[in-house]
């Protein structure tokens, strides 16, 4: 009888789950406002000739065949943006790891350190630290007249096509908060003993780094590495903001590029094609990552991923 007073019970909504309901319609609201619809309707319009001023007319996969067979802009930012990822990303995560070990380190003091090294984070992507990197790299800049102080004629940090991209890569490797904490969290977790029987057999600190340090904190790599990856192919105000995708389109990102199509020529369509070819891109590279990390992705149990 009990299993079957359970039973009816268990087909049953729960008790006061309107009250579940309400609580939890603002981000349903705001999903479906906000995210999903947006999502469906640029698929929509990426297979049509739509501008703010007129109505979308459905044209199939002309923008997609334009962007592929005649549009040297896109292929031009597509190499850019991936050349941009590929020097910033590994430079961040170096980076990021060199200070995580430096603060892993017990010293007086420590947690003030941790703290600064964390606030350029903080400040992250947003236009006023864009503005503040500019002046910084300008023509007569602090960096330049720091050089000049040694003699060193300035550079054109931002007015040098081979140079411009490295300038506003930095940006993205000093602001490395992020990754240098959930690296710090994992080089916490590796066991101790590890260290000590490795030195007991005598080895080194470098060769207790590549043996024990990496191999440990493997999934942390891999973790940053697919985030930092993903945000680096989205990246748009660094390059608006410092270089506007100069000079000679030598930042040309593809964000900047549909900014352009969607706010500047108001090709809303042709935008929302080029969003959803770099949501197939980052999706490659995402899977990509995922498929190598059986490789070289190390867990507590020994085995790979």
């Amino acid at each position: 009888m009990a299993k079957t007073g359970k039973a009816k019970r268990n087909g049953k909504l729960p008790k006061n789950w309107q009250w579940g309901l309400l609580f939890i319609s603002p981000w349903i609201i705001g999903f479906l406002s906000f995210q999903l619809y947006p999502l469906l309707a640029s698929l929509y319009y990426s297979f049509t000739d739509y501008s703010v001023l007129k109505s979308g007319k459905w044209v199939g996969l002309d923008n997609y065949i334009r962007l592929f067979t005649k549009d040297n802009n896109f292929k031009k930012s597509v190499a850019i943006t991936l050349k941009y990822a590929v020097m910033s990303v590994p430079m961040k995560l170096a980076f990021a790891l060199f200070i995580a070990m430096l603060l892993n380190m017990k010293l007086k003091g420590i947690n003030a350190f941790r703290t600064a090294y964390y606030l350029p984070s903080i400040m992250g992507g947003s236009v006023a630290v864009s503005i503040l990197w500019k002046f910084l790299f300008m023509q007569e800049g602090i960096i330049n007249q720091a050089l000049a102080v040694f003699n060193i004629p300035p550079v054109s940090w931002l007015g040098d096509p081979s140079i411009a991209l490295l300038s506003i890569s930095l940006l993205v490797v000093w602001q490395f908060g992020s990754s240098m904490v959930l690296f710090l969290a994992g080089l916490k977790n590796v066991p101790q003993d590890l260290y000590e029987a490795a030195a007991v057999d005598g080895a080194s600190k470098v060769r207790q780094f590549f043996t024990i340090t990496i191999p440990m904190i493997t999934p942390i790599i891999f973790f940053n590495l697919m985030m930092q990856s993903i945000n680096a192919l989205q990246e748009f105000t660094s390059a608006s903001i410092i270089t506007n995708g100069g000079p000679n389109r030598g930042t040309y990102l593809i964000g900047l590029k549909i900014y352009e199509e969607a706010f500047t020529r108001a090709k809303m369509g042709y935008a929302s094609a080029t969003s959803w070819v770099l949501f197939a891109i980052v999706m490659l590279i995402t899977l990509i990552l995922f498929r190598s990390s059986d490789a070289w992705v190390y867990y507590e149990d020994g085995g790979l991923n």
